[in-house]
This record gives C-alpha cells, sequence and structure tokens, in this order.
C-alpha cells in the first residue's frame, strides 16, 4: 500500500470520527441567515460563523441562554455551554462591510433601514415564573438599549438578579424558584 492511500484513509477515518458540531443554516427565515447552536450534556460547543457578532433571535432550550455566561461570540467563532441552545443571527444583519454605526457595529448604511414606529418605545409589565424551581424563559424583545427590573415579587423566594433571575436583549429568564412581575423599559435606540 502506498503512503500517500494510507495518509488518505487515516485522514478520512479522522474526519469520519470527529464530533459534528450542532450548527445549521436555516432557510426558513428568507435571507437572514440563522444558525442553531446547541451545549449538548451542557459541554461547550463552537458553531462556525463568519460574523464578528451575533443576536440570540430564538431560545430552543430550557435552559436560558445568557450573554457571556453560557453563550457568546469571540475569534474562534459563535460558542455556547452549559445546556444553552438557541438560534442566532448576525447582529449586523449582513449588511455587508461598511463604516461603524453611533453603536460601533459596522453598518454600510448607518442610521438607515427599518425602525419600528415610535410607540416601541415603552415601559411594560411581563410576569416571569420558575415553577417547581426550573429555569424559564420569558421572550420579550427588549430592543438595543431596552432593560428589565424587578417591579415586584411574587414568590417567597428572593429574587436576586444574576442569580436567580436576570435579562437580556431578547428577554427575562427565571431560576430557583424566582417569580415576579419586571418592568420592561423597551428602546430601540
Amino acid at each position: 500500500m502506498s503512503t500517500r492511500v494510507f495518509i488518505f484513509g487515516i485522514a478520512f477515518a479522522a474526519a469520519a470520527l470527529a464530533p459534528v458540531v450542532a450548527a445549521h443554516a436555516d432557510s426558513r427565515r428568507g435571507d437572514q441567515r440563522t444558525v442553531d447552536c446547541s451545549s449538548h450534556d451542557y459541554e461547550r460547543q463552537r458553531c462556525n460563523v463568519p460574523w464578528r457578532d451575533a443576536r440570540l433571535v430564538e431560545q430552543l432550550s430550557d435552559t436560558p441562554c445568557v450573554r457571556d455566561q453560557n453563550w457568546g461570540v469571540d475569534r474562534r467563532g459563535l460558542w455556547v455551554d452549559q445546556g444553552c441552545a438557541g438560534r442566532f443571527v448576525d447582529s449586523r444583519g449582513g449588511r455587508g462591510h461598511g463604516r461603524d454605526d453611533e453603536y460601533g457595529n459596522e453598518n454600510e448604511n448607518a442610521g438607515e433601514g427599518w425602525r419600528p414606529d415610535p410607540s416601541w418605545n415603552r415601559r411594560f409589565s411581563v410576569t416571569c415564573e420558575s415553577q417547581g424551581n426550573a429555569s424559564h424563559f420569558c421572550q420579550v424583545d427588549l430592543g438595543r438599549g431596552g432593560h428589565a427590573s424587578l417591579q415586584r415579587q411574587l414568590s417567597n423566594t428572593r429574587c436576586i438578579e444574576n442569580r436567580n433571575w436576570g435579562s437580556n436583549r431578547a428577554g427575562v429568564w427565571v431560576s430557583q424558584g424566582c417569580r415576579a412581575i419586571f418592568s420592561i423599559d423597551r428602546q430601540w435606540r
């Protein structure tokens, strides 16, 4: 057997046995490319994307996905950990290369594009409950400049931000028996 055939056989076997990262493009969203990325058995997974930054558009796991805690983007790509599974999209919206907008996002048409009507920026309340100490995610778009705050606790368990409740642009998460009404200050910016 020649050395070339032997090396090819070894390379083929290694590729076939390599773990497959749970990521795939999802074309159901029209021209906006999305990637599903999942942490299996609470282990860190990397999903190859050409993006500099990502945005969580849909929670796919019972475990809340919290940016910079169990998902993020670094120089090597999108990563998820600790049971987070989500659908992600390029946070630049695929607009291409151009000057940075006021938020530091690369944007060919900074200041242009779709914007919600002015009534979108408003304050409202959302009730989010952890039943049986399980984690729960309450999906609500806070917008780029929005935030959530504890308005009124409903549980006997004390709700403590970043311990058993928190928020990201996609909504509010609760765990460990925290049940509360949260004030959502939604801001598009």
